[in-house]
């Protein structure tokens, strides 16, 4: 019973060893198939890269007749020319390695497709290129056309230049004149600003230093005249009388060299003013002078100008104050004021604008005058006509109104005779 077991066992598995002997039997005839396809696929490959190959050579012929626009499509084809060898190479390895002959093939077949798309990226490039050279063989002829104009227009701008260097020559001339005047206008600006700085240290020195002295002797002056008078001799009490006046002299002149200082380094601003309000102000400030010489002061004025305010009531302060003082004895002084505005052209002067419009202010007065050669030594500083003894003064008022003149752009002059009074004309420019 056993053997019958065992018998029927081996006759069975020596029947599954046949039927596996012929499975793979038939297995290796199928694989031999496999591998006799893949060769012949593989044969077929070599003679599809060699036209391709051959056509390769084709196109590489015609892409040298576009050799310019071409020069990156030259370097893809010698790319491509790598990567066919190393197809070749691949292929032929396809004979005994078929899983890379698979890979190989599935990668030429990607560089197929991609030489394809080249290809027709050359033929794109290749119309696109025809166009441009349509379009360069128009604009060549566009620029034959703008050269031929340019001709002209160089023709022309070469007699402008010729003109521009006549030109440049002149100018050449007038800026060595004007670098020299600049030269001396900042020589004497700086000089100016010097002068500006000592005028302020000597405003400094004056305001300080020089009137706190003055103001002590004038205060034992009064003390020794008030207390000591009766231990003095008469001549002793003359000594402290001339010594009082003298250091009121003394402040008088400080005074007015500050307002002369003032006219020069203070900031000029300019306002539209009615005259009128300064003449009034000034002749408010005389109210008690003018009461006790029974002066009398005719204004015919209503005129705007632009002046600065303070510097004008002290040119008008020094004006009237002088027709106050050198008036005649026994005789009430009489000053008219009056203001016009009135063409540059009727002053008839080469220091005013002829276009231009001033406005004219006339003070006269019926005074001790001055004899006609002094007519420009009165406003010269420190120049007197009389004796200080005789006529209190420090030489300086008029001075500092023609500066104050001058600051204001304009002209002053005068005019008199002896024991006629005199005449002071101003031309400052309108607003």
């Amino acid at each position: 019973m056993v053997n019958n077991d065992s018998s029927k066992v081996t006759g069975d598995l020596k029947s599954q060893k046949e039927k596996s002997a012929a499975q793979l039997i038939k297995a290796k005839k199928e694989l031999v198939f496999e591998h006799e396809e893949k060769e012949k696929r593989a044969a077929e490959l070599i003679v599809a890269n060699e036209e391709l190959l051959f056509q390769n050579e084709e196109k590489e012929k015609r892409a040298s007749e576009l050799v310019i626009a071409n020069k990156e499509l030259v370097f893809q084809n010698i790319e491509k020319e790598k990567r066919a060898s190393e197809l070749v190479i691949a292929n032929k390895e396809l004979a005994f390695q078929n899983e890379e002959k698979e890979k190989r093939a599935s990668e030429l077949v990607i560089a197929n497709k991609e030489l394809q798309f080249q290809n027709e990226e050359k033929e794109k490039r290749a119309s696109e290129l025809a166009i441009a050279n349509k379009e360069l063989q128009f604009q060549n002829e566009e620029k034959e056309k703008r050269a031929s104009e340019l001709i002209i227009a160089n023709a022309e701008l070469a007699f402008q230049n010729e003109e521009k260097e006549k030109r440049a020559s002149e100018l050449i001339i007038a800026n060595e004149e004007l670098a020299y005047q600049n030269i001396e206008k900042e020589k004497r600006a700086a000089e100016l600003m010097i002068a500006n700085k000592e005028l302020e240290s000597f405003t400094y020195i004056s305001s300080h230093d020089l009137q706190e002295p003055l103001r002590k002797i004038q205060l034992f002056a009064n003390r020794l005249s008030a207390d000591e008078s009766h231990n003095l001799s008469e001549k002793g009490n003359g000594y402290v009388l001339r010594m009082n006046d003298a250091a009121s002299r003394m402040q008088a002149l400080i005074t007015d060299l500050l307002a002369y200082s003032r006219t020069t380094t203070s900031e000029r601003v300019f306002v539209t003013t009615n005259l009128n309000t300064i003449i009034d102000s000034v002749i408010s400030d005389f109210r008690e002078i003018i009461a006790e010489q029974n002066a009398t002061i005719n204004v015919v004025s209503d005129t705007v100008a632009d002046i600065i305010p303070f510097q004008f009531r002290q040119l008008m302060y020094n004006i009237i104050g002088n027709a106050l003082k050198f008036s005649k004895p026994d005789i009430a002084p009489h000053i008219i004021i009056k203001s016009a505005i009135i063409n540059g052209s009727d002053i008839g002067s080469q220091q005013i604008l002829s276009s231009a419009k001033y406005c004219h202010i006339t003070i006269s007065d019926n005074g001790i005058g001055f004899e006609p050669q002094y007519k420009d030594r009165i406003f010269e500083l420190f120049k007197r006509l009389h004796d200080k003894e005789t006529i209190s003064g420090t030489g300086i008022g008029l001075t500092i109104v023609k500066k104050i003149v001058e600051n204001h752009n304009g002209i002053i002059t005068a005019h008199s005779d002896l024991n006629k009074g005199a005449t002071f004309d101003i031309y400052i420019p309108s607003s």
